[in-house]
This record gives C-alpha cells, sequence and structure tokens, in this order.
C-alpha cells in the first residue's frame, strides 16, 4: 500500500510539473513567420495563476501577462519591418521555453479542398508542373516557409491543431501546397520579403465544412447529424474542418486568405456565393484584424457530372464570378487556359505555377500597392447586335487581347436558343466581334460556357478572359 500511495504522490508531483511549464500551439514553433510591422498574437498554456513574460531578439521590450487559472495566457507583441536575420523570443513563467530561427515577413492562410492541398510531390497519377525542378532548388528558398496543417475533424470547437512550420529543404518542400508555394516564391521576389503560407485545406471539403453549427443550422440542406457519423464520408461532413483545423488558428496573426475550392459544391451553384460570402464575414470577424484580402481560384475545366459539354461547371463558375460582388476586398483569378485537353478527367490539372502566380498578383496590385501589374482577366460587360453579328465589349483589357483572330471558345444562339460554334475576332481594343452563318439575328453569346471548353482570349498580359454568357437561360 505504502509503495501504491507513493507511486501516486510522484505522479501528482510529476503532472504538476508538466503543468508548470510553458506550452505553445504547434503553429507557435521553431521557424515561424511573423507578420511584419504590426502586433501578433502569441498564446498556450502555463503555470496557472503565475505571472508570464516574453522577449523578443528584436526589441528591448519586456511583455508580461497574468496566466489564468485555467493555465491560458495571450500576449500581444510588436514586429518589426520584414527581416532574412533569423529571430527568437522567449517565454517564462519561471520556467523559459525559446522559439528560434523566426523570420519577419507576409503570412498568408490557404484553404480550399484537394487542388490547394495538393502538394508539389503531386498525387497519384497527378503531377504538378516542373517539380523535381522546383524541388531540387528548395534550399535556394531560404526566405519561404509554411505550416500544413493536419487534417482533424471536429464537431465541436478545438483549440489546438497539429501542424509546425518547416523551412525549404528537398525533403520538406515536397510535401507544400504547391499552389501556396508559388504565391509565396512571388510575392517573396517582388516585395524582397520572407513570406509564410499556413496550409489548411481538406481534399474533397464543401464550404459547409468551413462554417459552424451556429450559421449551418440555419440551412435546410445541410444535415448536421452527419458531422462526426461513420454513416458519411469525413471529407463530406459539415462544420468538421472548421472545428478542428480553422478555429484553433484564429489568434495567429495573418496578412489574408487563399481559397482554392469548389468542385464539392458543384450543382449546388445557387447557393454558393452566399455561402462563401457568409464564410469569409465570419473569418474576418474571428480573426478581429479587419477586412482581410481574400482571393480565390475559378473552378477548372473538368467534365463534371454532367460530362464535357455539360453545364454543371459552367454555373458554377459563374456563381463564383457573382460572389465577387457580395465580398469586398476579393477577387477571383481565372483557370480556363490552364488545363491541357487530356486533363479532362483530371481534376488536379498540374499548372499550380500560374494559379499561385496569378493569386499573387492580385495580391501584390490589390493589398501591396504595386503599380505596372496587371492582376486579372478581360471581363464582359456588354452586347450590341450589328446586322448578323454580336459586339461583345470588354473591360481589363487596356492594350487590347492576345489575338486578333483564331479566336476560340465562343458560341452564339438566336431566338431558338440554339448555340453554334462561332467565329469571333478582334474589332478594336475592347471589343470582340462573333458570328455564325447558322445564326442570322444573334440573341446571346457564350465563351466557354461548359464543363471543359478551353478558350485561348487573353490581354496582353497573358490574363485569361473570365469565362461568361450573355443569356439568363437555364
Amino acid at each position: 500500500m505504502r509503495t501504491f500511495w507513493t507511486c501516486c504522490i510522484v505522479g501528482l508531483f510529476f503532472a504538476a510539473s508538466l503543468q508548470a511549464k510553458v506550452h505553445l500551439p504547434d503553429i507557435i514553433s521553431d521557424n515561424m513567420v511573423l507578420q511584419q510591422n504590426t502586433r501578433v498574437k502569441l498564446w498556450g498554456t502555463a503555470k496557472p495563476n503565475a505571472n508570464l513574460t516574453l522577449s523578443t531578439s528584436w526589441g528591448a521590450q519586456i511583455y508580461t501577462a497574468r496566466i489564468g487559472k485555467d493555465g491560458k495566457w495571450t500576449v500581444t507583441i510588436n514586429t518589426p519591418k520584414a527581416t532574412f536575420e533569423p529571430q527568437s523570443l522567449t517565454v517564462s513563467d519561471g520556467e523559459s521555453l525559446a522559439i528560434n530561427n523566426i523570420l519577419i515577413g507576409e503570412v498568408w492562410l490557404c484553404s480550399g479542398q484537394s487542388n490547394m492541398e495538393m502538394p508539389l510531390n503531386g498525387f497519384w497519377n497527378c503531377p504538378i508542373m516542373d517539380a523535381n525542378e522546383t524541388i531540387a532548388n528548395a534550399n535556394s528558398y531560404k526566405g519561404l516557409r509554411f505550416a500544413n496543417i493536419t487534417r482533424k475533424g471536429a464537431v465541436t470547437p478545438q483549440e489546438t491543431c497539429e501542424g509546425k512550420w518547416q523551412t525549404s529543404t528537398p525533403e520538406s518542400l515536397q510535401w507544400c501546397s504547391a499552389t501556396g508555394f508559388h504565391f509565396a516564391l512571388s510575392l517573396h521576389k517582388v516585395l524582397d520579403v520572407p513570406v509564410g503560407i499556413i496550409n489548411c485545406a481538406w481534399g474533397g471539403s464543401s464550404v459547409e465544412g468551413w462554417l459552424p453549427a451556429d450559421i449551418l443550422k440555419n440551412y435546410p440542406d445541410i444535415d448536421l447529424s452527419k458531422a462526426g457519423s461513420s454513416e458519411e464520408d469525413e471529407y463530406k461532413q459539415p462544420m468538421i474542418m472548421y472545428n478542428g483545423m480553422l478555429k484553433p488558428l484564429q489568434n495567429y496573426t495573418i496578412k489574408g486568405f487563399l481559397w482554392y475550392q469548389g468542385e464539392a459544391n458543384v450543382g449546388r451553384h445557387a447557393t454558393y456565393p452566399d455561402r462563401m460570402a457568409t464564410m469569409v464575414n465570419l473569418w474576418r470577424e474571428e480573426w478581429q484584424l479587419g477586412e482581410l484580402p481574400f482571393y480565390y481560384v475559378e473552378l477548372a475545366p473538368w467534365i463534371y457530372g454532367d460530362g464535357v459539354d455539360g453545364v454543371s461547371g459552367a454555373y458554377f463558375r459563374e456563381a463564383q464570378f457573382k460572389a465577387q460582388s457580395l465580398i469586398p476586398n476579393s477577387a477571383m483569378i481565372s483557370t480556363n487556359d490552364l488545363v491541357e485537353p487530356y486533363e479532362a478527367a483530371n481534376i488536379h490539372p498540374k499548372n499550380k505555377t500560374l494559379v499561385g502566380k496569378r493569386l499573387s498578383y492580385l495580391a501584390l496590385v490589390n493589398t501591396y500597392k504595386i503599380k505596372g501589374i496587371s492582376d486579372r482577366g478581360p471581363v464582359y460587360r456588354s452586347m450590341e447586335v450589328k446586322d448578323d453579328k454580336a459586339i461583345l465589349h470588354f473591360e481589363y483589357a487596356p492594350d487590347g487581347f492576345n489575338r486578333m483572330e483564331d479566336i476560340t471558345g465562343f458560341e452564339i444562339a438566336g431566338e431558338d436558343q440554339k448555340f453554334y460554334p462561332a467565329e469571333a475576332k478582334a474589332v478594336s481594343h475592347t471589343q470582340i466581334q462573333v458570328s455564325s452563318i447558322e445564326v442570322k439575328v444573334p440573341v446571346a453569346v457564350r465563351y466557354c460556357f461548359k464543363n471543359f471548353q478551353l478558350g485561348n482570349l487573353k490581354n496582353t498580359r497573358e490574363q485569361p478572359v473570365y469565362p461568361f454568357r450573355t443569356d439568363t437561360w437555364d
């Protein structure tokens, strides 16, 4: 019996010693990137009711906080301008814990489903363009850091998630989001600062997976009982990504969001714009950093459920485009030209280089106010009919188009609503003329308005025309 009580006492002392140590969430780790020139939050647990101190290598100020009776603490510290010089910080509740090799720069959170999650290594039978060369050069990307948040669903909001910061080496970089990497590399080259990306994505997840129960309960088509149920594939479940992966990150100070998602919501285009806008508004409120920029990726051409010539994907892209008008400080890039013909049945196209770069152009122009860069492709604005030809007017083509003739991707219809392949040519720096011998009185024009239809019309900066239609027919 004496041995038993001795073990119990030792166990209690051991538990108390663990409680006395400072513990940090995974996302606050060696190699992290902190957002420059701002106030960032740091948080964790330590000895309850004790005093906590925090010091940094870049400043003389000592930050203090009183640790709660539950052992939780939060400290907000000032960060300097960006630097490639490794920094450190030390947290102590009487016992010190150091975080080393910190860079100060720009931090972005990447979320969505598998095309955002897709690493430079690629997926099975789904390669990433130029991946081996990119990975081989990993040691030259000294200013890039990334953290992959481990897939973990939860039916209630969690305080922690798994995912530590990593430096760029060939061994580690192969598992970095390809889209996130090329976004970060472009920002790094233009701004000449370190860039960190947090990849918080789950393949197959819907927009409803990244929303909480108190919002989802108002959606009649969402069954919250499926969350946490063994009867539903985990990636299809509502709210579990929000609770298990996103919620634990909301103290981490970021510059903005990148979103690459939609395949799981095809067929539900009527509800998507409002739900994505609701999601963005919620995330901004919970991060408490103002109207953080939200840049996202258009659904790529693919066969989807109704085949190559179906329009379920086209309807969804239209809904994505509409969402820009509902979400302040947001913008969408087009990917219509970034899929090869043989990739019609591959939902993970290989060209993530230009996806990441185009996202970076949105950020560089709209967030960082860099002048001289084209941030998006031509946008259809209006149509007029002259004789048997439709004249289309565009914005975001200040110097015209990338070609005057041999333009593909257009269709035209008359009052019978039957579309025919159309001839198209540039007739001015903002106008495209569309016609067909089959249609004497044009009523409607569509451009790449099918599940899988590739166009070749761009502006002179090689930014593609967004797929569109002039009609509202079902």
